[in-house]
């Protein structure tokens, strides 16, 4: 895989996975774009003076403006991998419909924004495009106690397969990721007793996120592709 030169978006690219994702690029030879919430966050990432990686504050990637004035800022891009999301759990009874609202927004309507300001850039050059969804997304039994979080995961699932279906003419190729519980630090914290051997790497996402935005990559679209390691 050869991304020498060439620009990608990485949206949630200063976190656990995102990093392993910005390295992965940068040892290809890609220039990598990165929409921060804030300055503090820019401070924050190992990565932030190098110089393959550009990262922009502030950008509210829920604000339909602040994405599309972010995409067309940038050159003709490559690739736009959309990583950035949350996750909240609880029972139904104790989740807010505000706390609804929010996991619809930081998830599902991130993807929507991002995929079509990114469809709007690729214009007629073809791209690639790689959202996250989860595990619960297409196995909804799996959501219990976070029915906010699996809806908003689904929603990102659905929103991938019918766009791939939409912009395929146009040389885009549209697929999405589904990891069960991903190696970071933060999940470490949150499950400090779990068995860390058995959750999925960031190391090993990256490598196939990258495969899916490789020009070699001319048939899979549509794909949720399934990464659930051991666990």
């Amino acid at each position: 895989m050869d991304f020498n030169g060439k620009h990608i978006v990485i949206t949630g690219g200063t976190g656990g996975l995102g990093q392993a994702v910005v390295e992965a690029f940068i040892d290809l030879g890609a220039n990598l774009h990165i929409p921060c919430i804030s300055n503090v966050e820019i401070d924050n990432f190992a990565l932030n003076n190098h110089e393959q990686v550009s990262l922009t504050a502030p950008i509210d990637l829920t604000n339909e403006n602040a994405v599309s004035e972010f995409y067309q800022s940038l050159p003709n891009i490559h690739a736009s991998i959309h990583l950035a999301g949350g996750f909240t759990m609880g029972a139904i009874t104790a989740t807010s419909q505000e706390t609804f609202s929010q996991q619809i927004d930081i998830n599902a309507t991130t993807c929507f924004l991002c995929c079509r300001e990114a469809v709007t850039k690729f214009a007629n050059q073809g791209g690639y495009i790689v959202n996250v969804a989860a595990r619960p997304a297409l196995e909804p039994r799996q959501g219990a106690n976070m029915v906010a979080y699996t809806a908003s995961k689904a929603a990102v699932a659905a929103i991938t397969q019918s766009l791939a279906e939409e912009v395929i003419q146009k040389d885009i190729y549209v697929n999405a990721i589904a990891p069960s519980i991903i190696d970071t630090a933060a999940n470490r914290a949150a499950m400090p007793d779990a068995d860390f051997s058995l959750w999925v790497k960031p190391k090993d996402l990256a490598a196939i996120i990258m495969q899916l935005c490789s020009s070699e990559n001319k048939v899979t679209r549509g794909a949720v592709v399934t990464v659930y390691g051991k666990s």
